[in-house]
């Protein structure tokens, strides 16, 4: 299974914290949890993935695949597409690792790390 990792502690943007008492984590985690439901993974908020430069930013991974880090995405239903859609074609991987040509346009220039799995 195929899980996304919202930092839900992430700021709005690089000037605001928050917008409208939620951080930039909590309104992008609640687009991918919605677009998420009947996508086929799952979804896990947690606090701080250390990338506070980046705000906004989401971990894939799969047991015995590639971990993926991405940042600086806008908390919009937009990004939450393209970030769902790329966790999709990351499940349909035997390794994780997604072709290029078939990267949604949204993460393009997202990318931040690949983390080799540890089995």
């Amino acid at each position: 299974m195929t899980t996304i990792i919202v930092c839900d502690t992430c700021n709005y943007s690089l000037l605001e914290k928050t917008h409208n008492d939620k951080t930039g984590g909590e309104i992008l985690a609640e687009h991918v949890e919605r677009i998420a439901a009947d996508a086929g993974v799952e979804v896990r908020r947690q606090s701080c993935l250390m990338g506070c430069e980046r705000h906004c930013n989401v971990a894939i991974q799969g047991a015995g695949k590639l971990t993926y880090v991405l940042g600086k995405f806008d908390p919009e239903a937009d990004s939450a597409e393209a970030i769902v859609e790329y966790a999709q074609r990351h499940a349909e991987s035997e390794t994780g690792q997604v072709p290029f040509k078939q990267w949604p346009q949204g993460v393009k220039g997202h990318f931040v790390a690949r983390i080799p799995s540890l089995g």
